[in-house]
């Protein structure tokens, strides 16, 4: 054996010769009863009725995202706007070089007018045909083909009014500007690139307010859900009021409303998409950033609370110590929900009116050791506790 280990099993062996000496001591004295009762503070249990809320993790997007594309190609001549600033509809982004697209015009309008001219000789042609023909003049063959050659004049000058408006629409495509309101990225394309027509991304916007919270249940929680609401307890989960926290913000101090719940449950995941609508005047949120949500029932349930010092935890279990039979300590396994102003919420393990250790939990050795109950001041629990 190395030398080295002696010491180090040599203590061990002294702590647990220690330990099983001070079990049997406290057992002994436990069984003599001479042990001096744990000085405690205790408060009961009470029940409020408090809105039931499910927590969940999620995702900022925004509402509306645009890849911004030029709808004519041209070489980028200017650049309009600053990068990361918000921006209106309407407002110029990008100006292309429109120099190409002001001689179609040009073009355009010299055929309309040409096609204007020819329209009108033949439509002089038609009306003197027409009065040879009163007189028997001309035949009925040449009436016939005056009157077509003035047909097909004015669908010239239809064709080339299209034409114009084509060209007129390509002038003004050279100015791109924002499709919505909100925030625009980066300038993706440099003025002397070449853009090309609905291919080249030129820039991204996406809206800031209001925004969308994506986040995901599991299906134990949407079938709860719709359980409660086919039994007439609350609404369905569509429309449910919610609050979302930011990394970093204390508590849920944004208020919003569940809009959409998807179609299906992810076989994969066993879970289900859900989204809320969040008003965002002060651009608090940006698409993205990590969110907790709270998702709050319509109207409040009866629930019970105890001070959130008296849960303790035994590795993977939660328990309380409560004043059992003769003034002894009892353990209770619990299974605690939200926190409500510095309150938990105990879903199971507990009735009301039980008196609940709240201070002086380090006193308690072991479960059965008598206890000196003392009431905490101000009763069970804070008077403002409401209803969420």
């Amino acid at each position: 054996m190395n030398a080295f280990r002696l010491p180090r099993l040599a203590r061990a062996a002294t702590f647990a010769l220690t330990l099983a000496v001070a079990t049997a001591c406290s057992l002994q004295a436990q069984e003599s009863g001479t042990i001096a009762p744990a000085q405690v503070t205790v408060a009961a249990v009470v029940e409020r009725d408090v809105a039931r809320a499910d927590e969940f993790t999620g995702r900022i997007a925004a509402v509306e995202s645009v890849a911004v594309r030029a709808r004519v190609g041209g070489y980028i001549d200017r650049i309009a706007f600053r990068e990361g600033q918000e921006v209106r509809r309407g407002d110029v982004l990008f100006v292309i070089d429109d120099r190409e697209y002001r001689a179609a015009l040009a073009r355009a309008e010299a055929e309309l007018a040409g096609a204007r001219s020819r329209a009108a000789q033949a439509g002089s042609e038609l009306a003197r045909a027409r009065q040879l023909a009163e007189t028997r003049l001309i035949s009925a063959e040449q009436l016939e083909q005056r009157r077509a050659v003035a047909a097909q004049t004015e669908a010239d000058v239809r064709a080339a009014q299209a034409q114009v408006e084509v060209a007129r629409l390509d002038l003004e495509f050279t100015r791109v500007r924002a499709p919505i309101d909100g925030l625009a990225g980066r300038a993706e394309v440099t003025a002397g690139n070449l853009a090309a027509a609905d291919a080249t991304v030129l820039t991204t916007i996406v809206s800031l307010d209001p925004v969308h919270v994506y986040f995901e249940g599991d299906e134990q929680t949407w079938l709860r859900y719709d359980r409660e609401a086919r039994d007439g307890g609350r609404a369905r989960a569509d429309g449910n009021p919610v609050r979302v926290g930011l990394a970093g913000e204390e508590g849920w101090p944004h208020a919003g409303r569940l809009d959409f719940v998807d179609n299906r449950v992810d076989p994969g995941t066993g879970t289900i998409r859900a989204r809320a609508v969040l008003a965002n005047p002060d651009r608090v949120f940006r698409p993205g950033l990590f969110a907790r949500v709270q998702l709050l029932a319509d109207s409040p349930q009866p629930a019970l609370l105890v001070d959130d010092k008296a849960v303790l935890t035994d590795q993977d279990r939660k328990y309380v110590y409560v004043v059992g039979a003769n003034d002894t300590a009892e353990r209770r396994d619990v299974v605690p929900g939200r926190l409500i102003d510095g309150l938990r919420m105990i879903e199971s393990g507990l009735q009301p009116g039980d008196r609940v250790v709240v201070g002086g939990v380090q006193r308690i050795f072991f479960p059965g050791m008598p206890l000196a109950p003392v009431e905490a001041e101000g009763g069970a629990a804070p008077a403002a506790v409401a209803a969420r």
